[in-house]
Order: C-alpha cells, then sequence, then structure tokens
C-alpha cells in the first residue's frame, strides 16, 4: 500500500529524528528533503547555477560529506527560496511519497505543498531556544568553535527566510498534528508520533 507520512517543522526541532525512528518503526521508506536543498546550496557553493544544480541533482549529490555542515545549511535556505529549484524538486520527491510499502518525508512544506494528501501529518516544533542549544552542542560536538548566541541568531534568520519566502513557506498544515519537544525526551516525541500515525492506518 501506498501511506505517506509528512513531518514539517523548522530546524533542530527534532522532526529528522522522528522521521527516521517513524520509518524504521513501520518499516516505511524514509527521505529527508532537506538534504536535497543542502546538496543543491553545496553545489551552488561549489560555483554552480542552483537552478542547473537542481535538475541536474544525483542521488550521490545526497552523500557529500559537507552537507550537514552549518554553510550547507544557509546555503539551503537560500536556494530553497527559488521557485524553479523547488519545482525541480518537487515531482522527485511526491513520487518517492507515494511508493509502494510507505514513505516518510520531512521537511518544511511536505504537508502543504509536497504531500498535501498525506494521510498523517506532523508539525514538529520547539522554542528558539531549545532549538538553538540542541543545534549548538550538535556543532561543538563536530568540533566547530562557536557561540550560543551566533548560532541562535542564525537559527531565526534562517526561520525567517523559510517563513517569509513567497514559495512555500514553512508553516504547518490546517490538518497537521502539532508535536511540540522543548520538553520531551526523544522517547516521548516519538511515542506521540507513532500514535498519531497508527490513528490514521487503514
Amino acid at each position: 500500500m501506498a501511506f505517506t507520512v509528512a513531518i514539517d517543522g523548522p530546524a533542530a526541532a527534532g522532526k529528522g529524528t522522528i522521521a527516521r525512528a517513524v520509518a524504521d518503526h513501520f518499516g516505511f521508506a524514509y527521505l529527508d528533503t532537506g538534504l536535497l536543498y543542502r546538496a543543491v546550496g553545496q553545489r551552488m557553493l561549489d560555483g554552480e547555477d542552483p537552478v542547473d544544480a537542481a535538475r541536474a541533482l544525483q542521488a550521490e549529490d545526497l552523500e557529500h560529506p559537507d552537507l550537514r555542515g552549518a554553510e550547507a545549511a544557509q546555503a539551503a535556505s537560500k536556494v530553497a527560496v527559488i521557485p524553479e529549484v523547488r519545482a525541480a524538486l518537487l515531482d522527485f520527491q511526491r513520487a518517492f511519497a507515494r511508493r509502494m510499502g510507505g514513505a516518510v518525508l520531512d521537511g518544511r512544506d511536505i504537508g502543504t505543498v509536497i504531500c498535501p494528501e498525506a494521510e498523517a501529518k506532523l508539525y514538529v516544533t520547539a522554542s528558539d531556544e531549545t532549538r538553538a542549544g540542541r543545534r549548538h552542542k550538535e556543532l561543538l560536538d563536530r568540533g566547530r568553535e562557536i557561540s550560543f548566541e551566533q548560532v541562535l541568531t542564525e537559527l531565526r534568520e534562517r526561520d525567517a527566510r523559510d517563513s517569509e519566502r513567497a514559495t512555500a513557506p514553512l508553516k504547518p498544515a490546517e490538518d497537521a498534528v502539532m508535536i511540540d519537544t522543548s520538553e520531551m525526551t526523544i522517547e516521548q516525541a516519538f511515542v506521540a508520533a507513532i500514535t498519531v500515525i497508527s490513528q490514521r492506518m487503514p
């Protein structure tokens, strides 16, 4: 059967962690759609036109070692405001979402634009400070010297860009279930997610 789980939300809210756990739990395929934009952003940083990069994106581009870095994240947010980039990546995401056996996609516009007919929609969020704290720890663990204040500023700048863009802005779908992970453990957030999804299964 085709069953789509759309998980949206801002950076460092926990949506990727939840999405991967949900996919493992139900045996669904998983796509981190943000990686598509990071890959395009990385190719832009390497000197390519972002629209050309999006149209020529290959699976191996998603394995670039720098995609999880802060530079690629900021570049992803910049290329994501370009309508032609989003259009180029749309068909890939929609085809993945309707594959047999079920699929989980996480991103910023899955429930609103990519898969408005998704059987289950979640919007995972957390306070700015909580998200910045998580991202700060992640960056420090990777050996990057950066202050909490700088991480918080960059995160808010990215939120503003993602929320205010004309094409597919970051916002919850009207029928999405909100999960605020500010005070939740990973296990609690996972349980909340699979409870919602199970209720929507045939």
